[in-house]
């Protein structure tokens, strides 16, 4: 294996992760409507794509089933590549993931991602709830239900497979562009060895992301999905003004984080509240620690960060998750990026009535 895989060749690309955040006092459809407006702007800033995650159990966070979001955001967008950041597949039988996901790409031809996780997405009796048997929440088969879901999705299951005969619906279309997700080793190990492209979550182990995507870029094996690996990585990023109104704005993403880490189950809280809360002493050393996944300040700070952690991870993409109480807020922060990373500027937008 080599010691420093080489860097892309190419410019950097930027994306966003969306968890269609429920601000307080807002509604879940507030929630995908501001998703809309954030997918239109990037689209129009010439960001690369827009990917939904999968969550579950939560009031503060929209993104239950990605797939009928997904459908949603690429209706309201014309040439961004939207998808699932990711689909947690041991919720979800392979033969409905992989029919949800070729119906997509037949709506929006060569538009959709599929990103796959293994995690639950939730705490572990919602698991159960999904996966209706203490066996199946307990069973250790991601691989193998990975392995039948890229069978349907690629007509690609074995003769002697017990569903050979079974072909997912629509038939006879193209299937969508595959990564796999993760925040440690695992899913880079199997995303190299099937030739699958893959995207880390440094800002769920900001502690692992350049070596787990080095790794994953020196041992890829070529495949009928990817002749060439394809790595992304997944950050928190809060760009601003200035650096002053990027540490005010990122007061919401500290208590949400904090609250996050708490197991509180609470709306996004206001930038009024987190500016007011009081902190214990127990709970500023852990805001503190939680820092080291956020990238937040001025554009030109947080893109000159995200330019070293790309280089340091030999990452193709970067996908920035920007967690802001408000719409505008969080539109602004990659209008920034994309200034600084892309040289690609916006039309400021009204802002979001009532939000």
């Amino acid at each position: 294996m080599p010691d420093s895989p080489a860097a892309p060749t190419h410019d950097l690309r930027l994306s966003v992760l969306d968890v269609c955040p429920v601000p307080a006092g807002a509604t879940a459809g507030d929630a995908i409507a501001d998703a809309v407006e954030l997918a239109r702007a990037a689209e129009e800033l010439g960001l690369a794509r827009y990917w939904v995650a999968e969550h579950h159990n939560t009031s503060n966070i929209a993104s239950s089933v990605p797939a009928v979001i997904i459908a949603h955001l690429a209706a309201a967008t014309s040439t961004l590549r939207v998808g699932s950041g990711g689909v947690m597949l041991p919720n979800h039988a392979p033969l409905h993931v992989a029919e949800s996901f070729r119906l997509l790409e037949a709506l929006h031809p060569g538009r959709i991602d599929l990103g796959i996780g293994r995690a639950p997405g939730t705490d572990g009796r919602t698991a159960l709830a999904l996966r209706r048997s203490a066996d199946a929440l307990r069973a250790e088969n991601f691989p193998e239900e990975l392995d039948d879901l890229l069978g349907f999705l690629t007509d690609g299951l074995a003769p002697d497979h017990p569903f050979a005969s079974v072909t997912a619906s629509p038939r006879g279309g193209d299937a969508p562009e595959i990564f796999l997700l993760g925040s440690s080793g695992y899913s880079a190990q199997l995303a190299a060895a099937l030739g699958l492209g893959f995207a880390f979550a440094h800002h769920i182990n900001p502690t692992h992301a350049a070596a787990v995507l080095r790794h994953y870029r020196a041992e890829f094996q070529p495949s009928r999905f990817a002749a060439e690996p394809y790595a992304i990585l997944g950050l928190s990023a809060l760009a601003a003004d200035t650096e002053d109104e990027a540490e005010r704005l990122a007061a919401t993403l500290d208590l949400a984080w904090l609250h996050i880490g708490q197991g509180r189950d609470r709306p996004a809280p206001t930038l009024e509240e987190a500016l007011a809360y009081e902190y214990s002493p127990a709970e500023e050393a852990q805001r503190l620690a939680n820092r080291s996944r956020h990238a937040v300040g001025s554009a030109s700070q947080v893109a000159a960060r995200l330019r070293v952690m790309a280089e340091e991870a030999a990452a193709d993409e970067v996908m920035a998750l920007t967690m802001a109480h408000d719409l505008d807020s969080r539109r602004h922060s990659y209008e920034l990026l994309a200034a600084e990373l892309l040289g690609t500027r916006r039309a400021p937008a009204a802002s979001a009535a009532g939000r």
